[in-house]
């Protein structure tokens, strides 16, 4: 037996017990005839105690050699500790070794193991399983595992069944790129590794599992960012015999769950709003209704009156920001340059200062009176003391630069509370998106997504038209989950995919046996997917994923610890026959 006890658990009433402890050395101190020695593993630390006048000899001479991170057992007695440590659980006792055994001696580690290390983000990536040794990385897996775990309780007491389905799948030319692995025993064949389960947790459906859930592992070759990984875990879903609102329902109560048993808060409001008045009044469809600042349209007060940049705009739009009206000329300014930013796009920005005393002031007094001031105030709901920011051009380009803005002040102005819960739905998504490049339209969703019935007439007439019966849930201005109705019929499912530009040949090549499947009793049926590293990030408080995810990528999708990917030797390219050409 290697431990009688963690080295989080003894406390006060042990003292007097002998015990046998094993973990790592996270310091010691030596004052010559007494050593002390802080021992750690997953639950804690507790603190040995070396004298040389109460300890064997070897023992103590023994203890004088360990370094950081040697991995140690130890048996000796619970006694009361004389300079307390109110700041961990065990800080009342320590450990009188009377036995001590080298299980293990280490190198120094490159960056301490401690919650404020001097390690940077790249040593410690290369150096993961160290890291993981410290609090806040292993704390954060523990709260991963803690959630779903939750997740897991709450849908299997719902009667849903978690179902594993294939990683070695067929590509499929919609979404992202796929992680394709070659095929030895079918030479020039390759496999491609799930973007999601969605076409075989459809099947589960036609097969009459009725209520389908699995966490699962999914892949996508795409351009990486701090939220984003090219593997991912999902909470896949699917129920059969469902209309939206009962899909809506069953999800907002997980959620609900989570953010009660994980959080210990209680959300009553899920408010639902469409995409179409997610993007005029927050810019993007995943708004943070965390704070305010909704976007005012201007275009009604703001143009025709000889201010030529307004008047040549598609939309004038602004956003009143709170308590903003004492910003100086350098701070607007600085917002100014913020939004000329390549990443942002903006020409330029106009402000008004809505001053106490109801009067404005702002940078375009030259073209507009007070009164028209008083619209712009008016239209964006502006307060004595906010500031209105005005950006104009291409209505959607326009949006979005605004809304990268109104994000950014948020942040500036301690808005964005990661310890405060904003959820919401966004419904009626577009069913197609068009492609400006090639001229096509794409499933904004995928092509399994049904269309409002009440809509399908316009995919002849109209397409861009076309409302799909889609839905996702955002978090804190994060997306955590989206869904739909899916198409459950052969006739529909032809119909998307030939206005998806698929010819007949190319849509059985690729989903025949799906709509083979349609054929046999397929119901009607609707799903969901959270991201779960997103959605443990955010629940813990934090925006990337990196630190909830135990062995994680860097930004160009490297794992730097294990120097992944890496070439293969000529040998195991040979048995797939696949011929690398690298000039």
């Amino acid at each position: 037996m290697y431990r009688s006890h963690n080295c989080g658990e003894l406390n006060a009433s042990n003292i007097n017990t002998e015990v046998t402890l094993a973990g790592w050395v996270q310091k010691s101190r030596d004052k010559g005839f007494m050593n002390w020695v802080d021992l750690r593993d997953r639950y804690g630390i507790t603190q040995l105690i070396f004298d040389e006048s109460r300890t064997d000899k070897t023992v103590f001479e023994l203890a004088k050699t360990l370094g950081r991170e040697f991995v140690i057992q130890v048996k000796g007695t619970v006694i009361e500790r004389e300079a307390k440590n109110k700041n961990i659980p065990t800080g009342e006792i320590e450990i009188l070794v009377s036995e001590l055994t080298i299980l293990n001696s280490a190198l120094t580690p490159p960056f301490t193991i401690e919650d404020e290390t001097d390690g940077g983000e790249d040593i410690r990536m290369k150096y993961r399983y160290l890291d993981i040794r410290r609090n806040p990385v292993k704390n954060s897996l523990l709260f991963r595992h803690k959630v779903a775990m939750e997740v897991r309780k709450y849908l299997s007491d719902l009667d849903f069944c978690e179902v594993e389905t294939p990683y070695l799948i067929k590509s499929t030319p919609e979404g992202a790129r796929d992680f394709v692995v070659p095929s030895r025993m079918n030479e020039g064949q390759f496999y491609a590794l799930p973007q999601s389960p969605q076409t075989f947790k459809q099947l589960l459906m036609v097969g009459g599992m009725d209520k389908y859930f699995q966490i699962v592992k999914c892949f996508r070759d795409e351009d990486l960012r701090a939220d984003r990984q090219p593997e991912f875990t999902q909470i896949d879903c699917e129920m059969a015999f469902v209309e939206q609102e009962d899909i809506l329902n069953v999800f907002e109560g997980l959620t609900r769950h989570l953010l009660k048993e994980i959080k210990g808060i209680e959300v009553e409001k899920f408010p639902r709003i469409t995409y179409d008045y997610a993007m005029k009044t927050y810019g993007n469809d995943k708004p943070d209704i965390r704070f305010g600042m909704k976007f005012g349209e201007l275009n009604e007060f703001a143009q025709h009156k000889e201010f030529p940049v307004f008047n040549a705009a598609e939309l004038v739009v602004g956003i009143a920001v709170p308590a903003a009206g004492n910003y100086t000329r350098k701070e607007i300014d600085g917002l100014i340059d913020w939004v000329k930013r390549p990443q942002v796009g903006a020409s330029g920005m106009v402000y008004v200062k809505c001053n106490e005393d109801g009067t404005y002031k702002s940078s375009v007094d030259k073209f507009y009176d007070q009164d028209d001031l008083a619209n712009w105030a008016k239209a964006t709901e502006a307060n004595p003391g906010d500031m209105i920011f005005v950006l104009s051009g291409p209505a959607n380009k326009t949006r979005a630069q605004l809304s990268a803005l109104r994000m950014e002040l948020a942040t500036r102005l301690g808005l964005r509370n990661p310890e405060e819960f904003a959820p919401l739905w966004v419904v009626d998504f577009p069913l197609l998106e068009l492609d400006e490049e090639s001229g096509r339209y794409h499933a904004m969703h995928h092509p399994f997504t049904s269309p409002k019935p009440e809509d399908i007439a316009l995919l002849e007439t109209e397409p861009g038209k076309v409302r799909a019966n889609a839905y996702d849930m955002v978090l804190n201005g994060n997306e955590i989950g989206g869904g739909s109705i899916r198409i459950h019929d052969k006739a529909t499912q032809q119909l998307m995919f030939k206005y998806l530009g698929f010819t007949e040949e190319e849509a059985k090549a690729q989903f025949g046996f799906l709509m083979d499947a349609f054929q046999f009793g397929a119901p009607p049926h609707g799903g969901l997917a959270f991201g779960l590293d997103r959605l443990v990030a955010i629940l813990g408080g934090q925006e990337t994923i990196r630190d909830f995810i135990a062995f994680p990528k860097n930004n160009s999708g490297r794992d730097v610890m294990i120097d992944a990917p890496a070439a293969i030797d000529d040998a195991q390219l040979k048995e797939l026959k696949i011929k690398v050409d690298i000039a």
